[in-house]
């Protein structure tokens, strides 16, 4: 095992230098002008805005950029914002638990009510519990974030009145009183993605369970006896867990990114939002940190993917 996660590290190198690569070409290469801002402003003379362009050393090719860019990177150096002029990831680690608080919790909910929805869905095929969460999952999965937000923002914020629609990210938990502001500001942006992630994950556990129910081990399991409970528990939802961690393994890391549609449409000031902000500026050092990180951590929870693999199923063996 360590000589497989030693041979999958050597070729995460590789890997990420050729996407770290293709990244930053992309944004160089991409239209649009970081110092537009100033460019717009009469009050900033053209002299101001080159010597701006100098200091940003956005007067160098672009693949020099990318040399300085990487050699800064492997020192743990993301650079500096061009629109805030602050530390990348000074912005990241203050985006950060936003991003956590919200879309993080929500993933976890997720999971968490997605494995026995999921389960009960196979095990009582056809039944009405059956058929009311595959039609929950149907219309989970279906509908999108953004219309769920809107629909909760418009019955519980503006109808009812009893959530903030927009995210204040200055409260700070103090006393009791803090806490439930922070719990009611965050309720609904968790519900809609608790939402999309319940529904996705139950209805792919009830598949692969269903798939495992009627074959030859499941069937040797109960004729020695062992109780249906454990039969359920212990074979055939850890065999079909397998798929099941590719797919959550994928999705941690999207957590890290942040749900873009639904931090914008609560105003989350969470890395989700930031990055479309800095795409809209061409703020390439932040763009190209958030989306080289985003790639760091697919290829690193690819790898936790694989390793878990061997613990669910002991018939799987790396060299």
């Amino acid at each position: 095992m360590g000589r497989y996660v030693a041979r999958r590290l050597l070729i995460a190198i590789p890997t990420l230098l050729i996407i770290s690569f293709v990244v930053y070409a992309i944004l160089a290469l991409a239209p649009g002008d970081p110092l537009a801002q100033f460019a717009a402003n009469p009050n900033v003379p053209p002299e101001v805005r080159e010597k701006i362009r100098v200091s940003l050393g956005l007067d160098q090719p672009w693949h020099i950029r990318y040399v300085k860019w990487l050699l800064a990177l492997l020192r743990g150096d993301f650079g500096y914002s061009f629109g805030s002029h602050s530390p990348v990831a000074g912005l990241l680690i203050e985006r950060l638990p936003n991003t956590l608080a919200v879309v993080g919790v929500a993933y976890i909910l997720g999971l968490l009510l997605a494995l026995p929805i999921g389960m009960l869905g196979a095990v009582k095929r056809y039944s009405l519990f059956d058929h009311a969460a595959t039609t929950f999952a149907f219309i989970g999965f279906s509908v999108p974030t953004f219309f769920t937000g809107l629909l909760l923002i418009i019955i519980f914020s503006i109808n009812l009145r009893w959530f903030p629609f927009i995210y204040d990210s200055t409260l700070k938990v103090k006393d009791l009183a803090s806490f439930v502001d922070q719990l009611k500001q965050s309720i609904m942006p968790i519900a809609v993605l608790t939402l999309f992630n319940t529904a996705a994950l139950a209805r792919f556990i009830r598949a692969e369970m269903l798939e495992h129910l009627p074959l030859e081990y499941v069937r040797t399991a109960r004729g020695k006896g062992i109780s249906e409970r454990l039969v359920i528990l212990r074979h055939v939802l850890r065999n079909s867990l397998i798929p099941v961690v590719t797919l959550v393994a994928l999705g941690i890391p999207a957590v890290f990114a942040g749900a873009i549609v639904t931090e914008q449409i609560f105003r989350v000031p969470g890395i989700g939002e930031l990055l479309v902000r800095s795409i809209g500026t061409s703020d390439t050092p932040v763009v190209a940190a958030i989306v080289f990180l985003f790639a760091i951590l697919v290829v690193l929870f690819n790898l936790i993917a694989d390793v878990l693999y061997a613990v669910l199923d002991p018939r799987i063996r790396y060299a």
